[in-house]
């Protein structure tokens, strides 16, 4: 860390002192003195974004002496040259967003200059200065949805930074104006929802704008000054979010966009004022690879709770953080995604990652990993989650479970629902989230999260699509909290137990859900006890195999070549059934085919209580199955 930084007086105690700066909103008296020093005494030469040019030559050597990153970087560098050959991008808003748009630029400029930067050919410069001077000539960047202003700022800032000694000097002028104008001053009019949210736009727009403000530093500090200690004192509310154990509450996919934005925006300042500023100390924060790590099934598909989808890709930012801690086996999933990657062809147009050049700066050599040692995880905050394993092969039992409130960013009515990995497959699988744009187009207010808006009508936003509990056919309560209550990784009997209770208020008086291994086996048992009122309630689990019910309690199901059965434990009288989701009940809800839910209903009188067990395991007999005990006893 940069000396001077470390003889500042108030902000060495680093986020804690951060956080409290960030309850006023405005930097204090000496972090603005200290930001000032150390933008006076920056250095002023390009490159000086992520690596300087004395960097580019150990850069290549690390590349070319690893194959999967080898791989990586001729993947990269073919993309480029297909780009040579594409048009530059146009603006074209799709309903409320450029975000496309922003996207494909920040792709195509990054690869550009990358492959520019490792091979020296002009033609990768010239062509990323035509699609900057075409982004640069946009009206605007659409700051009615500032993301789009964010990204493309991070585009225009990393080619202008990259590619300065080599740009046409009008060129320059004009990409510079334009990062300066549409990304920088555009971004201090008004007071955006963003800068101080504490969802993945916080981290997104913060990170761009200071990637373009250390960009134009020396050409406009007091700017480029007021830029970063915003950024400073507000992403702190955003990574607050992690706390207490690295938890990300929009998901996984949610988590690569938001972290990568938020790792781009401490590794820019370390790369250009040699500190960042504490950020990077957030306890939560480092402990986020964790969740990543484990919210990835053997199968490899993600528990793809609230607007997740079901599969990532490669993740720069583990890379980032497993080099921080000093830990690679954080990378067990992602050196796979990496082997899957290296086997891929660049598409015809030159679309690929747009963060993949990220991941060859920060990875390192990846050798041989060893499998993480811990096999059950949970972490508590906004959005609680345990998963269980039985072991890291891909053919390995998997079970993951959540709490929390629908009420989080892009939150579903998913409290205590779960996904089930065995034999290589997914078998209790989640819709996850439907096209923004198509719900927007047609009027829906997808964003209004009270407990009556139309979100909750989206089939694959609320219970009736989701592996939980269904009472009475009413939505679980948007406002509720269901806290993980019990979490034991003991080798003989790992369970997790969430309090579904506030989920279900008016609706029941208590409803607590278990998910246990039992060696590669999963049973998942609810305890419900009903008001002064009888409940139906329907138990359900979706599917993509074909299910085939052999008698009242039992179920086979078929997939890719396996069996799995299904066998409800409790209540004896229950009766399996088949409930639609291949095509839900509204014309603006999406198809999901070859999906099913198997459940069953369950009749609970007045002021009685329940319990319904049902368990799974893999092969047509359903055999060995548990003796049903309380879940206080587990």
């Amino acid at each position: 860390m940069n000396s001077l930084w470390g003889r500042t007086s108030c902000l060495t105690t680093g986020l804690a002192v951060l956080c409290s700066v960030a309850a006023a909103q405005a930097p204090s008296a000496s972090m603005e003195e200290e930001l000032h020093k150390l933008v006076e005494i920056a250095a002023p030469r390009h490159p000086r974004l992520f690596f300087t040019e004395a960097e580019e030559a150990g850069l290549r050597a690390k590349i070319e002496s690893d194959p999967l990153l080898d791989a990586a970087y001729g993947y990269l560098q073919g993309s480029a040259d297909a780009i040579l050959a594409a048009p530059p991008v146009k603006r074209e808003v799709v309903g409320r967003r450029l975000l496309g748009v922003s996207r494909t630029c920040l792709q195509r400029v990054s690869y550009l200059a990358f492959a520019y930067r490792m091979t020296k050919n002009e033609a990768y410069l010239r062509r990323a200065e035509e699609e900057m001077l075409a982004a640069a000539a946009f009206e605007d960047w659409n700051p009615g949805h500032f993301l789009d202003v964010a990204e493309m700022t991070a585009a225009l800032a990393i080619g202008y930074d990259w590619l300065y000694n080599g740009l046409a000097p009008g060129a320059r002028t004009a990409i510079k104006t334009a990062i300066v104008d549409k990304g920088l001053n555009t971004s201090m009019k008004g007071s955006g929802g963003w800068i101080k949210t504490t969802n993945n736009w916080n981290q997104v727009c913060h990170g761009g704008l200071v990637t373009g403000a250390l960009a134009v530093l020396k050409d406009e500090p007091d700017l480029a000054r007021q830029v970063i200690a915003r950024a400073v004192v507000n992403v702190p509310f955003a990574m607050h979010e992690y706390e207490p154990d690295g938890v990300y509450p929009e998901g996984p996919s949610y988590w690569e966009y938001g972290t990568t934005y938020n790792i781009i925006l401490i590794s820019a300042l370390e790369s250009v004022l040699d500190t960042d500023f504490g950020l990077a100390s957030a306890s939560g924060f480092l402990k986020t690879p964790e969740f990543y790590l484990h919210a990835t099934g053997p199968t490899g598909l993600f528990f793809n709770f609230s607007d997740c989808g079901p599969r990532g890709g490669i993740a720069p930012a583990m890379h980032w953080l497993a080099q921080r801690r000093r830990e690679p086996d954080m990378l067990w999933r992602e050196k796979r995604e990496l082997q899957d990657f290296s086997n891929m062809t660049p598409h015809a147009d030159g679309s690929g990652e747009r963060m993949l050049p990220f991941l060859l700066i920060w990875a390192q050599a990846i050798g041989e990993l060893h499998a993480p040692r811990q096999l059950h995880w949970h972490g508590d905050g906004p959005t609680p989650v345990a998963m269980h394993r039985n072991a890291w092969e891909e053919t390995a039992t998997y079970v993951a479970i959540k709490g929390g409130s629908p009420s989080t960013n892009h939150g579903h009515m998913d409290t205590g629902s779960f996904v089930l990995d065995m034999d290589g497959v997914r078998w209790a699988l989640d819709l996850g989230g439907q096209d923004y744009h198509g719900l927007e187009s047609i009027g829906i207010n997808l964003w209004n999260m009270n407990q009556n808006s139309e979100r909750w009508t989206v089939f694959r936003l609320n219970n009736l699509s989701h592996n939980t509990l269904v009472v009475d056919g009413q939505p679980q309560l948007v406002k509720s909290y269901a806290p993980i209550i019990a979490f034991s990784d003991d080798g003989n009997a790992p369970h997790t137990i969430v309090d579904m209770t506030p989920a279900y208020e008016g609706q029941l008086a208590e409803a607590r859900r278990g998910v246990r291994l039992i060696g590669k086996s999963v049973l998942v048992q609810d305890e419900v006890r009903s008001l002064e009122k009888s409940a139906s309630i329907r138990w359900g689990m979706v599917t993509g195999a074909k299910a085939t019910i052999s008698d009242n309690a039992t179920a086979i199901l078929e997939q890719d070549g396996r069996t799995l059965s299904l066998r409800v434990l409790s209540p004896e009288s229950a009766k399996l059934e088949i409930y639609e989701t291949e095509n839900p009940p509204h014309d603006y809800d999406a198809k999901n085919p070859n999906t099913r839910m198997i459940g069953f209903k369950c009749e609970v009188g007045a002021a009685s209580t329940e319990t319904l067990a049902v368990f799974v395991k893999s092969g047509e007999a359903p055999d060995g199955a548990p003796v049903v005990a309380p879940l206080e006893k587990w």
